[in-house]
């Protein structure tokens, strides 16, 4: 599988990274800051397409801008969906407690936009998966907060770490839960005829 071509990946997240080699994609990362705040009554199937499309279109843009061989490039976004309530990564630990107690014996949604973009169109997918927490104690999450995981996580949980005993069920992807849907990446680089089943 090592002839497959390199991609572009617009996302800072190691564990996009750790999903993307996991599957045998080369990628290099790409650079760009985007504006994530929510718009005032975006639905947050909205907001993550709204995301992942801006990430893809100013991470190929940068790209080419900076003259780099023609690739395509990834974009993703990741938030939780609390019923109405978009749970993005919190602001401090105070923030982080607020939401796992939230969280705390329910259910919620995880949803994961992935656009890709060869600088002419962009194709896009939604994961869409619910996630149901245990009860959980305030002794428990304040050590959780304390290890620091949740700090830079949608939600202020990561699944694939410490985080894995909060969980009680996950309907749907489990990749798409720690931040980057396989099937619908691949699926998506397939559009482009990217050769991902190529030896």
């Amino acid at each position: 599988m090592h002839h497959r071509p390199a991609i572009y990946l617009a996302s800072a997240s190691p564990r996009r990274r750790e999903l993307l080699t996991q599957i045998g994609i080369r990628f290099e990362r790409v650079s760009c800051e985007i504006d994530e705040t929510p718009k005032p009554s975006e639905t947050a199937i909205a907001y993550v397409e709204r995301l992942a499309r801006a990430k893809a279109e100013a991470g190929i843009a940068a790209a080419l801008a900076a003259g780099l061989p023609k690739r395509l490039l990834l974009a993703a976004d990741t938030t939780v969906a609390f019923g109405n309530v978009i749970l993005g990564k919190p602001l401090d630990a105070d923030d982080a407690q607020a939401m796992l107690g939230q969280l705390s014996g329910s259910s919620h949604e995880v949803l994961t936009g992935v656009a890709i973009s060869n600088g002419e169109r962009t194709e896009y997918a939604l994961s869409r998966s619910t996630v149901r927490f245990r009860t959980l104690s305030a002794s428990e999450i304040a050590a959780y907060v304390a290890s620091g995981e949740p700090m830079d996580k949608a939600g202020s949980y990561g699944a694939q770490g410490l985080g894995a005993v909060l969980i009680n069920e996950i309907q749907g992807s489990f990749s798409g839960v720690v931040g980057l849907p396989l099937t619908e990446t691949v699926t998506l680089l397939q559009r482009f005829d990217y050769p991902f089943w190529s030896a």
